[in-house]
């Protein structure tokens, strides 16, 4: 059995008090819980408590989720990894290259626009004060956003964190599926998992336990994120899961349930590098040191959301940290690594 010392224990009591951190962390050995807290108000006006099994918003941390929809999909025969994006979806984008490939935008390296340009605009709320963000319910409301605009990049040139390749992945997933992008998630991915709290939830129908997203202001007072996100979240981030949940995600891909050994090993494989010691599968962050993976996780960040979940094979140990506030999941996963010298 894996057991977290007295002294881990406690520097995680101590970093989750200072970042006066508002969510749940949760952390498995195998298959024992090692950790579990939940801290801060999922609702501040009626101060209701974050619970260990409340739902948050985790952004981009569901990327991984898309990645695996299409390892599905790809493993059934639909299309391969080197197949052209102009050949798999039947949606025109006249400025995108021809050379543009399913490979390429699951590892952000297709060059396509970026809905979100940080090189534009610095701030993600200002995306819907052309196109509000009460309109956002479905993966083709994003198109306006993309369509028409011109490659940044030619396709494979280099790596760049793109949420638009991952809106056209979605939209391969609901072609070949035949059905909407949440609906596939949860009958294919959520169900086999055992994840009976997560879900894509519109923003104005949240369901019950399920924690609001707040920011912070400078002067002390705060507002939640309802008018600073698209009303649904979809492929490329939005889904609202628990931090038991995750874990179950990360257990359901490890021992092969979701794809096979094959497209599991493909979907975790190094496929791109991003920096020193950090390269970029399917979905998934990959970490190495002295040749050696020993982390592989997700992470999400928007207006009142932070978020990380990691798998640590060789210590066989899985995290899931969700925040409904814009940060603190990171240093409380730091703070683990630190003490367990990761």
């Amino acid at each position: 059995m894996i057991v977290l010392s007295n002294r881990v224990n406690e520097a995680l009591n101590a970093v989750i008090e200072k970042e006066n951190f508002s969510g749940a962390v949760y952390i498995k050995g195998g298959d024992n819980v090692m950790y579990q807290e939940s801290t801060g108000f999922a609702n501040r006006s009626d101060e209701r408590p974050n619970e260990i099994d409340t739902r948050f918003g985790i952004a981009s941390g569901c990327k991984l989720f898309t990645a695996i929809a299409v390892c599905q999909l790809a493993e059934q025969g639909h299309f391969t990894f080197d197949s052209y994006l102009k050949d798999t979806l039947d949606i025109e984008f006249p400025y995108f290259s021809e050379d543009v490939t399913i490979h390429q935008l699951l590892c952000h390296s297709s060059g396509i626009p970026d809905y979100f340009d940080e090189e534009v605009m610095d701030d993600f709320e200002d995306l819907w004060k052309q196109n509000p963000m009460y309109h956002i319910r479905s993966l083709r409301d994003f198109l306006p956003l993309i369509q028409n605009e011109k490659m940044k990049f030619q396709p494979g040139e280099k790596f760049a964190y793109n949420n638009s390749g991952y809106i056209v992945l979605g939209l391969i997933v609901e072609q070949f599926a035949d059905m909407q992008f949440d609906a596939y998630v949860h009958k294919y991915i959520f169900e086999p998992s055992g994840m009976e709290e997560s879900g894509y939830f519109s923003m104005d129908r949240l369901p019950k336990n399920t924690a609001y997203g707040y920011i912070d202001e400078e002067d002390g007072t705060w507002r939640t994120n309802v008018y600073s996100l698209p009303a649904k979240g979809g492929s490329d981030g939005g889904a609202y899961t628990t931090a038991p949940d995750m874990v179950k995600l990360w257990e359901a891909l490890a021992s092969n349930k979701l794809l096979s050994k094959k497209y599991t090993e493909i979907l975790l494989t190094p496929h791109i590098h991003v920096k020193e010691g950090v390269d970029y599968g399917y979905g998934v962050w990959i970490n190495s040191k002295d040749n050696s993976i020993f982390k592989y996780h997700v992470m999400g960040y928007d207006p009142g959301v932070s978020f990380h979940s990691a798998y640590y094979p060789k210590l066989d140990i899985t995290m899931a940290i969700p925040s409904n506030k814009g940060s603190g999941a990171f240093q409380v996963m730091k703070s683990l690594e630190n003490e367990l010298g990761i």
